[in-house]
């Protein structure tokens, strides 16, 4: 069998405490244990310089290669262009992207030297794996040095629509990279329709049958394999959560009352603030809740380095003051909001406990935390999942509560009806959204990626398709 090997940003390398041992981490580990093989990117160190060649860490079978980014690096490639030009565009946030060329110089750049550096490490017949919007140059860098090897691609971010995709600068360069994989992997229906309808109406290219893409001289697949999670292993966490002396002395501080769940990494792209705003409209409308609810919002910090990150954690704080100095009393604060981590374990014995969640991102490739919440509920109590019909997941659970987190009028209703439901029809709900995630599990969405990919009979080009002027 051949070796994987997997490119993402960050390397869950074994045994540092810095490393996330999140579901995907343990997924793309597992594979890379069965298979044999490397795992490659940037070991999320800043260094006056970058790495000239990779740290390798051997831990039979599996090797995990790690580049440190220098200041220059990281500043134009990770928080430039990735996450000000890239980030904000494929999640429609257009005011918020930036399009200086000197951070699109240094994305290119950065891609073409983890292609160096990872040449070398290659088999000649490994399947590699690249993962989301950072790495989307590197197999037309990789197909430059001469790498012939079967390469897919998953995103793990939205795809933009064709007008938003066409106000990048570098649209038609990006485009030409994906084409250079074998096989390139979306969440949802939507994102593949968006890219190919940039195949047809922008490169000129032609759709075939059975996914296949005919586009820059190359012919590739594009398909939907949408992410899960673990959902045995999670129901099996949260009915132990419950024992954990963190989660039995938060149940013990709510009394009585019913709890609503947010958690979210602390991103523009989440519609926190806008779910502050849906929250107190629900507290304006429905009086009668008063003192008998609390709204827990976790938002654990990140990219403190970029500017609008920094903002929206301000905002989020004023407007959690303002909130609780409007409606608080001596003995009910009616919002916790919390700027830090939380142990899984903890927090999914949080998802159990909780009346209903609130999933409300402005736009969302997937949005594992929907999936997670489900999974953690009690089959015969189970809370509510309030879900934005933007993120990739109202897909697969379109029983939950659907909602337009623009709209927090219609939010504040959907608190109302989610803590007035009967427990009949959150059973039949949830019972509805359980199953696909059942069937379509994390390991189920590894592996039919692995497998598309290793039947692709696509012969890599001569030429290469991402330098196109």
């Amino acid at each position: 069998m051949s070796r994987l090997v997997v490119v993402s940003n960050r390397v869950a390398v074994p045994n540092q405490q810095a490393a996330n041992t999140g579901g995907l981490a343990v997924a793309l580990r597992e594979a890379l244990q069965a298979n044999g093989g490397v795992w490659f990117g940037w070991s999320g160190k800043i260094a006056q310089r970058t790495s000239s060649q990779p740290t390798l860490t051997e831990v039979a079978p599996v090797t995990y290669a790690t580049v440190d980014l220098g200041r220059k690096d990281h500043s134009e490639y990770y928080n430039g262009f990735a996450n000000r030009t890239l980030w904000p565009l494929f999640h429609y946030r257009l005011d918020l992207a930036e399009f200086p060329r000197q951070n699109y110089e240094g994305y290119l750049r950065v891609n073409s030297l983890f292609a160096e550096q990872l040449r070398p490490l290659l088999g000649d017949d490994d399947d590699i794996w690249i993962h989301d919007y950072h790495m989307i140059p590197l197999a037309s860098e990789l197909r430059r040095l001469g790498v012939r090897q079967r390469i897919g691609f998953f995103l793990h971010t939205p795809f933009p629509a064709l007008e938003v995709f066409l106000a990048l600068p570098s649209h038609e360069r990006i485009a030409r990279s994906l084409c250079a994989y074998d096989v390139v992997g979306f969440q949802t229906m939507n994102d593949l329709r968006a890219f190919l309808d940039y195949i047809v109406n922008e490169s000129g290219g032609e759709v075939l049958e059975d996914g296949l893409v005919k586009a820059y001289g190359r012919t590739l697949k594009a398909q939907v394999f949408p992410i899960g999670v673990e959902a045995e292993n999670l129901a099996r966490t949260a009915a132990h959560a419950l024992k954990v002396p963190a989660v039995r002395r938060f149940r013990e501080s709510q009394r009585d009352r019913a709890f609503l769940m947010g958690v979210d990494r602390l991103d523009y792209s989440k519609g926190i603030p806008e779910r502050f705003e849906a929250f107190q409209r629900f507290l304006e409308r429905y009086p009668a809740w008063h003192r008998q609810v609390v709204m827990v919002q976790i938002a654990p910090g990140s990219r403190a380095e970029v500017p609008e990150y920094k903002q929206i954690r301000e905002e989020l704080e004023a407007r959690a003051g303002h909130l609780n100095g409007a409606f608080a009393d001596y003995d009910w604060t009616p919002l916790r909001y919390l700027n830090k981590g939380v142990p899984r374990e903890t927090l999914v014995g949080f998802f159990r406990l909780s009346a209903a969640a609130l999933v409300t991102p402005l736009r969302d490739g997937m949005n594992l935390v929907a999936k997670e919440y489900v999974c953690a509920q009690s089959p015969h109590e189970p809370g509510v999942l309030i879900l934005s019909r933007f993120a990739g997941a109202a897909r697969e659970l379109d029983a939950a509560l659907l909602v337009n987190p623009f709209d927090p009028d219609g939010v504040a209703d959907a608190i109302a009806r989610a803590l007035n439901m009967s427990m009949e029809e959150r059973v039949e709900r949830w019972e509805a959204m359980i199953k696909p995630l059942r069937e379509n599990s994390l390991d189920a969405w590894r592996d039919s990626f692995l497998k598309a990919l290793r039947q692709a009979p696509y012969a890599a080009p001569s030429d290469t398709p991402g330098h196109a002027p």
